[in-house]
């Protein structure tokens, strides 16, 4: 442990935090009868459709097998429908999908936020987020 440098301890916390956060909100996101992961497929839909399965997957934390799993589960419920275009099959959400992404959207975006309003001001939000940004787009640059 004392040869661990600041950046790791950085990101044991930020993956500490993104595991907590997530736990609470799939507990949270079961009123919605979604989990998190579903909320974050659903979301990446909504803003990026008609997109592909490789698309989708690029943009969302779940693996390719868990996200076909996952679309055929959703495809099956009625929020997602898959669309064959010659030799490329695109998803899109349903109206049922759309409604239920706009139902459980603002409460999901308060219940998220509130995790930094809670315990940071403005201006420790903004620095973070400079912070988190910068480092997101250099691990970007890293990607193979």
């Amino acid at each position: 442990m004392k040869n661990n440098t600041r950046g790791s301890l950085i990101w044991l916390r930020i993956t500490r935090f993104t595991h907590q956060s997530n736990l609470l909100s799939n507990e949270f996101l079961k009123q919605y009868d979604l989990t998190t992961a579903q909320f974050d497929v659903l979301m990446q839909i909504s803003n990026f459709e008609p997109l592909t399965q490789g698309e989708l997957a690029k943009k969302v934390t779940v693996t390719q097998g868990g996200i076909s799993r996952m679309l055929a589960r959703l495809e099956k419920e009625g929020l997602i429908k898959r669309q064959q275009e010659w030799k490329t099959k695109t998803i899109s959400l349903t109206n049922k999908g759309r409604q239920k992404l706009d139902n459980a959207f603002d409460a999901q975006l308060a219940f998220q936020s509130s995790f930094f309003e809670d315990c940071l001001s403005k201006e420790e939000q903004k620095t973070l987020l400079s912070l988190m940004s910068r480092v997101q787009k250099h691990s970007e640059k890293k990607h193979l």
